[in-house]
């Protein structure tokens, strides 16, 4: 795309005067197609006074509403439901690439690639391809530092009359920003609750920065690109091209694969047949099938006579891995082990030696597997679930094995798609951002505690025959509560409490009696928040709610609605009990946000930042801060293309 093209781009927003004739010649002029309804990226169509478009880049088409020629409201909506979810009130449309193969469905494909020594990345716009600011909010602007956003006025210029931005700076002083110039200026996302600190216009302060946050990007960008070059330079091991086996294993699977996961699956096994060491992260949303694409890279080691070794940050987590793995590979010669501590220490004795003498193929467990003892006969491949869960200690042994042999990491946590384009060219990515078929949103309340309403919940569940988690997040009166819960539950229920501190023997029963469905109510605290998958259980309360944060609050909620059955979560807070105000927009944010995906949406901010923060670590909060999440991708993206154009001459 040469620096023109870049360059083109139409702005709208709510209130503007805008004729529809012009607006739907705009649309055609920057090569979107009319259909009846829109369906793909590139698509719109248009009924009375309201026009629906599926821009370039965004990852839900936009509903745009006109009354006399005005523009009323701007609304990202559901392709599945109809159902708008989003207001915007300002939008970048971006042309439509002519040979756009991408849908909502195939985000992760149809992405640009970076070309090394092609300039600075899309250096005319907002990396995130859209701004959503309003009265009040934090913004900056790219050559002014941070400020206060004001809102849109029509200022008096030499010939005519101009709509400019107007943002506050410290001091009182306000800067004007015509329309046609908003692409410099952002929303300010960033760590944390605290407010940043407001620059002064003319001051040489916003150039420290943003040069400091420059050289910061630089030595991420090259701390990757060396990585890279140092595993392409030591080479690794070629795995075989699939075998019939593979072919049959991949078979058991009972689902259809999404094209995304089918995607994830094609650049895994190109990473392992390559000459060099894979080093790929996955990322998918809770209960969108990494774990299917971990099992198929597992088996490809396999079928080499390599070993397997599959990290996982909890116990619990091991044990459900081992169940998954024992039960898809029944007929095939694969010998599977988990080390945790609900093995005895004969058992774990044995369990070492095995991995030692090349009699164990895949090994599950926690950091125990990468201990210094931990000799593996010939590992081929580190599955590596949840990094950002493990110690310091337990990353930088990873970090090693890195360029030694094939590591898949994953993780539910979302990658924001600004860092997921600056990083592209500089770190293996797949994002996993459709759900499985016949998956249903799940039905969020926040309540308060309410006996009837909770007998009722649980109630509902079992007459489905189905299984229900409830989640309290303190032991000492976990088992009191377990006998309330017993009291309120139908006749006849099995209720069982279960916590982290117990002993591991009786935890592990608990564990595979809620899997095998012997258990109906299991009263437990967070343990199982990561990856615990019973498809039986479509309920989820989670007690004192208001004291989880939303990541927290996200990744519970993921452990139910993994079926074809509506699944039901409700967030529970004390009655009478004022709820802090923080505490109340977490409440909000997962009840509004129910939608397939929606951890990998615009309003996940706190998780998006999060996901950035651990994938680029926590020297680099600082400089995030400084300038705005949305300047520091645009910075890493230009240093990805700079270095990488370096290194290859």
């Amino acid at each position: 795309m040469g620096s023109g093209e870049v360059l083109r781009s139409f702005k709208f927003f709510e209130g503007q005067v805008l004729d529809m004739e012009s607006f739907v010649s705009t649309l055609v002029a920057f090569g979107y197609r009319r259909h009846d309804k829109v369906e793909d990226e590139g698509d719109f169509s248009r009924r009375g006074g309201v026009i629906d478009c599926f821009p370039a880049t965004f990852e839900y088409p936009i509903r745009i509403e006109w009354d006399n020629n005005a523009i009323v409201s701007i609304e990202s909506f559901a392709l599945s439901t109809g159902k708008p979810f989003w207001k915007h009130k300002i939008v970048i449309l971006l042309p439509n690439k002519a040979d756009h193969r991408s849908s909502a469905a195939k985000f992760a494909s149809s992405l640009p690639k970076l070309h090394p020594g092609a300039g600075s990345p899309r250096s005319g716009f907002p990396v995130s391809g859209f701004v959503d600011i309003k009265k009040g909010d934090f913004v900056v602007h790219r050559d002014h530092g941070v400020g206060i956003y004001l809102g849109i006025e029509n200022i008096k210029g030499i010939d005519a009359q101009r709509e400019c931005l107007v943002i506050r700076y410290s001091g009182e002083d306000r800067l004007y920003v015509p329309v046609d110039q908003m692409h410099l200026v952002q929303k300010y996302i960033s760590f944390g609750a605290r407010p940043p600190k407001i620059h002064s216009l003319g001051s040489g302060e916003w150039k420290r920065s943003k040069l400091r946050a420059k050289k910061a990007t630089a030595r991420v960008a090259l701390d990757l690109l060396k990585l890279q070059a140092m595993r392409k330079a030591m080479g690794g091991y070629a795995f075989s091209k699939d075998t019939e086996w593979q072919g049959e294993f991949e078979k058991t699977f009972k689902y259809r694969q999404t094209p995304d996961q089918e995607k994830a699956v094609g650049d895994m096994k190109l990473d392992m047949e390559s000459a060099y060491a894979m080093d790929r992260l996955l990322c998918g949303d809770v209960g969108y099938g990494k774990t299917e694409v971990a099992m198929r890279a597992a088996f490809k080691c396999v079928m080499d006579n390599k070993q397997v070794a599959f990290l996982v940050p909890t116990t619990i987590l091991a044990e459900q891995h081992y169940q998954n793995f024992v039960n898809r590979l029944g007929t095939f010669p694969v010998k599977v082990e988990m080390l945790s501590r609900f093995k005895t220490k004969r058992e774990q004795k044995a369990i070492i030696e095995g991995i030692h003498t090349g009699g164990v193929d895949i090994a599950i467990g926690t950091h125990r597997l990468i201990s210094p003892d931990m000799n593996f006969k010939d590992l081929g491949l580190v599955i590596i679930d949840e990094e950002q869960r493990f110690g310091v200690k337990a990353k930088e042994k990873l970090k090693e094995m890195r360029a030694l042999v094939d590591v898949l990491t994953l993780t539910a946590t979302p990658i924001p798609r600004t860092l997921y384009m600056s990083l592209m060219g500089a770190k293996d990515i797949s994002v996993i951002n459709t759900p499985p078929e016949n998956r249903m949103p799940i039905e969020t309340h926040v309540v308060t505690f309410d006996k009837h309403l909770l007998a009722q919940a649980i109630e509902r569940e079992l007459r489905r025959s189905g299984q229900v988690f409830f989640v309290h997040n303190r032991v000492d009166d976990l088992e009191e509560l377990a006998r309330e819960v017993k009291k309120i539950s139908p006749e006849g229920a099995r209720v069982e409490y279960a916590h982290g501190q117990m002993p591991a023997k009786i935890l592990e029963k608990i564990m595979i009696d809620f899997l095998g469905n012997r258990i109906d109510v299991l009263v437990s605290t967070t343990i199982i928040e990561s990856g615990i998958d019973v498809p039986n259980a479509n309920t989820i309360i989670v007690n004192n709610a208001d004291c989880f944060g939303l990541a927290d609050l996200h990744q519970l909620r993921g452990r139910v609605g993994r079926f074809t059955k509506r699944a039901y979560a409700y967030f529970v807070v004390k009655s009478g009990k004022p709820v802090e105000k923080e505490a109340r927009k977490r409440l909000e944010a997962i009840a509004e946000y129910s939608e397939l995906g929606s951890g990998f949406k615009i309003a996940m901010e706190d998780l998006e930042i999060r996901g950035a923060g651990n994938l680029l670590g926590i020297q680099q909060h600082g400089h995030i801060s400084a300038v705005g999440f949305d300047l520091y991708c645009h910075l890493l993206r230009e240093a990805v293309a700079t270095l990488s154009g370096s290194l290859n001459s």
